[in-house]
């Protein structure tokens, strides 16, 4: 092999000398995985490589980022990231009770587009902050057939008098009638979040000839 490889004998002899032998760089990075192993467990597997290496500072043994981050690789740890929660729903008022039309059948068998509504509000994180995104969706179509977006739950809207704040799934609903998505008398159904209680939004139903149907708070149905 080594008349082959152009190699002299010595170096077939040195590397059979080095075979069971354990180099301290070897022996330090096996000891530096089992401790980051040990932290990534104890810390729930949330931990990356900053966070590993600031606790390995902080005790006194000195490595660095890549380090640690190329350790991580080879033991196949990857950090799980929480995912970032903003409350959205917040219990309304209502001066009567609004009961639940659909019996939580968000799939049914029977009726047409634009009679069974579902709608919610959730969020979207992004660089400039918290968005709020207010969606309609058709039950018997699957269809987001209206949706607004804002940076409040609650939007200004401007008129001659005086600026009127209003909920932002009105806004949502209105595209979908815009659009002609909605059937007369549509049963709309939401969660007992503070803007599908609120006076404005319960007199836009009237007005328009919502029936309004409502679940448990947070729990609105389905979500696009």
């Amino acid at each position: 092999m080594c008349q082959k490889l152009d190699l002299p004998r010595s170096s077939f002899y040195a590397w059979r000398a080095r075979v069971d032998v354990t180099t301290v760089s070897a022996a330090r990075r096996k000891a530096l995985g089992d401790k980051i192993k040990l932290i990534f467990t104890d810390r729930h597997k949330v931990y990356g490589a900053r966070l590993i290496t600031a606790e390995f500072n902080a005790a006194g043994h000195a490595c660095s980022v890549g380090l640690v981050a190329s350790t991580m690789r080879e033991l196949d740890l990857v950090a799980i990231q929480p995912r970032a929660w903003k409350r959205t729903t917040t219990q309304g008022n209502c001066d009567h009770e609004i009961f639940g039309l659909i019996g939580r059948n968000f799939s049914p068998d029977t009726g047409l587009p634009g009679e069974l509504l579902d709608g919610d509000i959730t969020y979207l994180r992004t660089g400039r902050g918290w968005l709020y995104l207010a969606t309609v969706i058709d039950l018997a179509t699957r269809m987001v057939v209206g949706w607004q977006l804002a940076d409040i739950p609650i939007r200004l809207r401007r008129l001659v008098l005086a600026p009127v704040r209003t909920p932002l799934i009105i806004d949502a609903l209105n595209m979908a009638r815009t659009h002609g998505r909605v059937a007369p008398e549509a049963i709309f159904h939401s969660d007992r979040g503070i803007q599908c209680t609120s006076d404005d939004f319960q007199d836009y139903c009237k007005e328009i000839g919502f029936v309004q149907s409502m679940g448990r708070t947070g729990c609105a149905g389905i979500t696009p």
